[in-house]
């Protein structure tokens, strides 16, 4: 799957259903990667599948850091998903979608390597 945007800008605002990077509006939740930026279809972290999170486990080498946001309220990835990503040697921190935000912001500006998996919040 190719990335729907290149690169790792930071996260200028999210809300109303989605997210804004670089002054773009996307629209639902997302993926950022090293790679760049994938539309993610889950609604929900209990919608998760592995197929889903192909673009991370393909660059599970390029990161150092999986945040994870959950929405508004706070939620658990499926046990077998975080299984999964284990198996990847990837550790999810699960938090809300805007703690997530924050977060993946200030590693980006300390140069950290990071991704997130966030899912969209009205």
């Amino acid at each position: 799957m190719k990335p729907r945007f290149a690169g790792q800008p930071l996260i200028d605002a999210y809300g109303d259903g989605g997210f804004r990077l670089n002054e773009q509006r996307f629209e639902g939740s997302i993926l950022l990667t090293p790679r760049g930026l994938y539309p993610w279809a889950p609604g929900k972290l209990r919608d998760t599948t592995r197929a889903s999170l192909a673009p991370l486990i393909e660059c599970a080498d390029e990161f150092d850091f999986l945040l994870v946001g959950s929405g508004a309220g706070f939620a658990q990835l499926p046990k077998d998903i975080v299984g999964f990503l284990t198996e990847a040697r990837i550790v999810p921190d699960v938090m809300t979608t805007g703690a997530a935000c924050r977060t993946y912001n200030i590693l980006r500006f300390e140069e950290r390597r990071v991704a997130a998996a966030l899912i969209a919040v009205s």
